[in-house]
């Protein structure tokens, strides 16, 4: 029962919030002139290249994390990283973060390595990420101020919350004792059987963490991180050519709708769902694509973030699907003797 309890809350609030924020988005949409949009105002053909732009994105990031795992000496194949990455999303869509773990745990079995070194250079990986998106967002914040001016103006609440989080004592006092605690632990002395295996979980995960520090190919790793989130970028550029309603904005314009719904995907929700929309709708609304109405939105901007939405989801099922027949295939391949996997000579794999 406590099981069942804990996948309900884990797996079913974000889904209730998302499908919530689709109801609330759409509830009062006129769905007539939207599918009217979608018929009449929309250049599919654009969607092959956001097709190929986003393909790319997920080959770059397998690749960028293939550097950060080879330095742990963990060296899957290139066809492997990539399907674990395609699996990722494909296993976020369903259940929300569980995607990253997954990722680990596949990797990890699949070269007999140390899940807590790999899940170290994952969180790592997402640090990276975490880093590129707050920076993106200062260069925009400073080129485009009048427009996150407005956004702030809309959710006064939000500006007053960061700048209580940022300003607590409680937050910077924890985040040190938590720091201190792990240092603690990576360096203590301890004879206890369940403390040692703690410890060397921590080592583990730092060893996997710390490794991006000494790796070979940083300027690599560097290159693969703005290709990574140029493709991010110039998918949803290319999705605006689509459309008659979007073709002729500015690239600053986009990179303000971008970054926003960039942070929108930090809402624990089903792909997205729902938080996505709402952040994309509102940057539109800035630049004159309908007025941001909670509960009445403008039907194009409406048509804009589901068929975008829509359209990527898809693509990350059909790359799921390629994903799990491929490492079928591979599993079989590796128990027939056919492909020979490199493993670690790590004795003991926590």
């Amino acid at each position: 029962m406590k099981k069942a309890i804990s996948y309900l809350i884990k797996y079913g609030i974000p889904l209730v919030i998302g499908v919530g924020l689709m109801w609330f988005l759409y509830k009062n949409v006129d769905m007539a002139s939207m599918m009217d949009t979608l018929k009449t105002d929309v250049n599919y053909w654009w969607f092959a290249a956001v097709a190929v732009v986003s393909i790319m994105s997920h080959v770059f990031r397998a690749l960028r994390w293939r550097l950060q795992l080879n330095a742990i000496n963990v060296k899957p194949s290139f066809s492997a990283v990539v399907n674990s990455i395609f699996g990722t999303y494909a296993v976020n869509l369903v259940f929300p973060r569980l995607g990253e773990v997954w990722r680990c745990g596949y990797i990890a079995n699949r070269q007999k390595a140390s899940v807590t070194q790999v899940m170290g250079s994952m969180v790592a990986d997402r640090l990276t990420d975490t880093v590129t998106v707050l920076t993106l967002t200062l260069i925009t914040f400073l080129l485009a101020q009048n427009a996150f001016g407005q956004f702030f103006d809309a959710y006064p609440q939000m500006k007053e919350n960061l700048l209580n989080i940022a300003s607590d004592a409680r937050v910077w006092m924890g985040t040190l004792i938590v720091i201190a605690a792990l240092g603690w632990l990576l360096i203590m002395k301890t004879e206890n059987k369940i403390l040692k295996k703690i410890q060397l979980m921590a080592r583990n995960l730092w060893e996997g963490f710390a490794a991006i520090t000494r790796m070979d190919g940083k300027w690599w790793f560097l290159l693969l991180t703005i290709l990574i989130w140029g493709c991010y970028f110039l998918q949803l550029y290319l999705a605006c050519q689509a459309f008659s309603f979007t073709s002729n904005l500015s690239v600053l314009a986009v990179l303000v709708v971008f970054v926003l719904s960039s942070i929108g995907m930090g809402i624990p929700t089903n792909g997205g769902l729902g938080a996505w929309h709402v952040a994309t709708i509102f940057g539109l609304s800035l630049y004159g694509v309908g007025v941001f109405n909670p509960g009445n939105f403008d039907p194009r901007a409406s048509a804009f973030a589901m068929l975008v939405w829509g359209f990527q989801t898809l693509l990350l099922i059909v790359l799921g699907i390629y994903a799990f027949i491929s490492m079928a295939i591979d599993r079989q391949r590796i128990e027939t003797g056919k492909t020979v996997v490199e493993t670690t000579n790590d004795e003991i794999k926590l």
